[in-house]
C-alpha cells in the first residue's frame, strides 16, 4: 500500500508551500479535490493540467487522481429528473476525467453527496436507473484516459443514496464497465454498524481505492484501531493508495497529515513484525 493525502486541507495554496512538506513526511501521493488547487481543475487547459503535475512529480509526489469531483457546482445531478442537469453533469466529469489523464492521475473518486441525492418526488428505482446511465456514459471517457472511477458509499449523515459496500457493488454491476469500480471509505464504513474487515473482503473483486480516516479526523486520531482494517487489506491483496481524508481541520492542517502518516506508518510496521 502506498500513502496520499487530500489537498483540500490546504486549499488555494502554491503546491511549492506544501508538497515538500509532505513528501518529507513520508507521503507519495497527492490527491486532488478540483476546486483546491490555486485555479480549479475544471477551468484548466490540458497543457495547465500537464504542468501541474509535473510539478506534484518533480516534488517527488505521485498523482493519485482526483475525488469531491462535483463539489461547489451548480445545476449538477446525476439522477435528477431534468436531463439537462444530467447531461451537464456527464459534460462536466467528462471534462475533470480528461484532465485527470492529463495530471497523470489514474483514480477519480465519485462522493458529491448533494450531486446524487435522490431528491423529492424521484422514486428510488429511477434514481439508480439514471445513475447506472450516467456511469455508463461517461466511463469510455475513463477507459480513453486510462482512468478508473470509483464510485464511494458515503454515510448516512448528508447522503440518501448508497451508504453500504453492498450498495456500492451492486451499482458497479450494473453499470457493467471495468472502468467502473469501487471505492471505501473508513468513515462510510463505520457507519454500516458491523466488522469493517469484512467489508473489505466481501468487496475485494471490486475495490480500487481507499480513503483513511477516523470519523471526521485523520486515522489514529479517534476510537479506530487500524490493525485490523490494514491486515484485511493486506489479506484481500490490496496493494493501491491509502488518502488520508479527514473533514475536521481544526487540528490544523499539518498536524493532520503528521499525525496520520506517524500512526499509518507504525500500524504498517506492527503488521510486517508480526509475519
Amino acid at each position: 500500500m502506498y500513502f496520499a493525502i487530500c489537498n483540500e486541507l490546504f486549499e488555494g495554496k502554491p503546491l511549492a508551500e506544501y508538497l515538500p512538506f509532505l513528501r518529507d513526511l513520508g507521503y507519495t501521493g497527492l490527491e486532488v479535490a478540483p476546486f483546491a488547487l490555486p485555479k480549479h481543475v475544471a477551468e484548466m487547459t490540458a497543457a495547465e493540467a500537464r504542468a501541474a503535475g509535473d510539478e506534484i512529480r518533480a516534488a517527488g509526489l505521485q498523482v493519485v487522481g482526483m475525488h469531491w469531483l462535483l463539489a461547489r457546482t451548480q445545476g449538477l445531478h446525476i439522477n435528477s429528473p431534468d436531463r439537462e442537469a444530467r447531461d451537464r453533469a456527464a459534460d462536466y466529469m467528462a471534462r475533470l476525467i480528461r484532465r485527470c489523464g492529463d495530471m497523470g492521475g489514474s483514480v477519480m473518486v465519485f462522493g458529491s453527496p448533494q450531486q446524487r441525492a435522490i431528491l423529492p418526488g424521484v422514486s428510488e428505482r429511477d434514481a439508480w436507473d439514471w445513475a447506472v446511465r450516467f456511469f455508463q456514459r461517461v466511463a469510455p471517457v475513463a477507459e480513453e484516459e486510462g482512468v478508473t472511477i470509483a464510485f464511494e458509499p458515503l454515510a448516512r449523515d448528508g447522503n440518501n443514496f448508497i451508504w453500504t459496500a453492498e450498495q456500492g457493488m451492486r451499482l458497479v454491476r450494473q453499470v457493467g464497465h471495468p472502468s467502473v469500480r469501487l471505492h471505501l471509505d473508513v468513515r462510510a464504513m463505520s457507519d454500516e454498524g458491523r466488522p469493517l474487515p469484512d467489508i473489505i473482503h466481501e468487496a475485494r473483486p471490486y475495490l480500487a481505492h481507499f480513503h483513511a480516516n477516523d470519523g471526521d479526523l485523520g486515522p489514529g486520531m479517534g476510537k479506530i484501531d487500524y490493525h485490523p482494517i490494514f491486515a484485511a487489506l493486506r489479506e484481500v491483496g490490496y496493494g493501491g493508495w491509502v488518502s488520508v481524508e479527514p473533514f475536521d481541520y481544526s487540528p490544523g492542517a499539518e498536524a493532520l497529515a503528521r499525525q496520520s502518516i506517524a500512526y499509518m506508518t507504525q500500524v504498517q510496521s506492527d503488521l510486517e513484525g508480526g509475519r
